[in-house]
């Protein structure tokens, strides 16, 4: 079996990636980044995206500057169903932590499922720490069009960055 090696690049995340973001999250939740991009224009938040030589995302997820002083916070990480564990997911934390330390800011944070181990085992191979746990939720759209509240007990992380 060969190995396929993808050159990946970090940039913002524009407008015009939400059409090919599907994979990402539901009409909702696109409608939520729009909102956030909106955000990043004012630099109250960086929002990224991961691409390979097409330049079409595979990878995406925000970093908030607002919720915690000298903090940025990580948010929104999502890698394409078929490309996880081919450490795209390693390429965009690292890519959000530099942003961070481009802002002269030295700590990371983020929440992660308790429901999702695969997740959390990245965060700490990363080197990101468990300090804290809290309930989280947000609206979520169902197959039908409608929302429900998706509730979940999170795991909060956190990371010095040098």
């Amino acid at each position: 079996m060969k190995n396929v090696v993808l050159k990946l690049s970090a940039r913002d995340l524009v407008h015009a990636d939400l059409a090919s973001c599907g994979w990402a999250g539901s009409d909702h939740h696109l409608a939520n980044v729009v909102g956030q991009l909106e955000r990043a224009r004012t630099g109250e938040v960086d929002y990224l995206a991961i691409c390979p030589a097409t330049d079409i995302p595979v990878a995406k997820g925000g970093i908030d500057y607002q919720v915690k002083e000298g903090v940025g916070i990580l948010w929104q990480l999502a890698v394409h169903p078929a490309l996880q564990s081919c450490g795209i997911g390693t390429f965009l934390v690292e890519a959000a932590e530099r942003r961070i330390r481009s802002r002269g800011l030295h700590q990371a944070e983020l929440a992660v499922e308790e429901s999702n181990p695969r997740a959390r085992a990245l965060y700490e191979r990363l080197g990101y720490a468990a300090y804290d746990r809290r309930p989280d939720s947000w609206d979520e759209q169902a197959p039908d069009g409608s929302l429900r509240r998706y509730e979940r007990m999170c795991t909060l992380m956190r990371k010095e960055l040098s």
